[in-house]
């Protein structure tokens, strides 16, 4: 059974419409008192809304630029060089290197191929003025393999003390392990699995992007251990 609210009565005799407009005075006189009290506020307060207001108005501006500007670049890269997965799979592995080569001095390295027998771990090194250096070790495979642990720890031995990276970066047109990513993600050293390989290869992401290198990076631990 649906509750029911009891109906408020008109006020009965004099005294209960006294009462009543006692009652509608003391709140029409508060509410008077909160309205004053908020114009007050904000006569005083309105530097402070304005430059809240101004610099909201900058941030999402600045937002938009920026994202205006990601996009220029990206096609600007795009521009210079793309290569898709299906280019990528049909290469062979020193293909696959020379391509990798490209794709860092598009992103603006200079990078050059030194991947060959006894290459201990490095297919290509990179450079830049403001990242530092970087190893990358190339695995292509046939789709369906996934690259393992083992290649993380040659990375890993070498990248500092051999190489003098900052960066070391496994990249394969197929998939990690779960281990070779967990350990990798613990140990500093980054993965490029087919994903994101795509969206640096394909669709113009920039390798730092994908990494989290910022621009001015912290040499880490590799350098650190040479």
């Amino acid at each position: 059974m649906a509750q029911r609210w009891p109906r408020l009565r008109k006020p009965r005799g004099t005294g209960e419409h006294i009462a009543a407009g006692v009652v509608a005075l003391a709140a029409a006189t508060l509410l008077l008192q909160m309205a004053r009290a908020a114009g007050d506020a904000v006569v005083r307060g309105w530097p402070f809304l304005l430059i809240l207001a101004v610099g909201g108005l900058a941030y999402g501006s600045w937002q938009v630029l920026r994202a205006a500007r990601a996009r220029q670049t990206r096609a600007e890269r795009l521009a210079l060089l793309r290569v898709t997965l299906a280019e990528i799979d049909a290469m062979d592995d020193e293909e696959f290197e020379f391509a990798l080569r490209d794709l860092l001095i598009r992103d603006g390295w200079s990078a050059r191929k030194v991947g060959r027998k006894g290459d201990q771990a490095a297919d290509v090194i990179g450079d830049h003025p403001q990242r530092g250096r970087i190893v990358v070790q190339a695995k292509h495979t046939r789709l369906g393999r996934k690259v393992g642990s083992s290649v993380m720890y040659a990375v890993k031995g070498t990248a500092g003390p051999v190489h003098k990276a900052d960066h070391a970066v496994v990249v394969t047109n197929g998939a990690f392990t779960r281990d070779a990513m967990t350990w990798g993600d613990r140990h500093g050293i980054h993965w490029v699995d087919r994903e994101k390989l795509q969206r640096w290869a394909e669709s113009g992401a920039a390798l730092h992007e994908l990494l989290g290198v910022s621009a001015r990076f912290r040499p880490n631990r590799f350098k650190r251990a040479a």
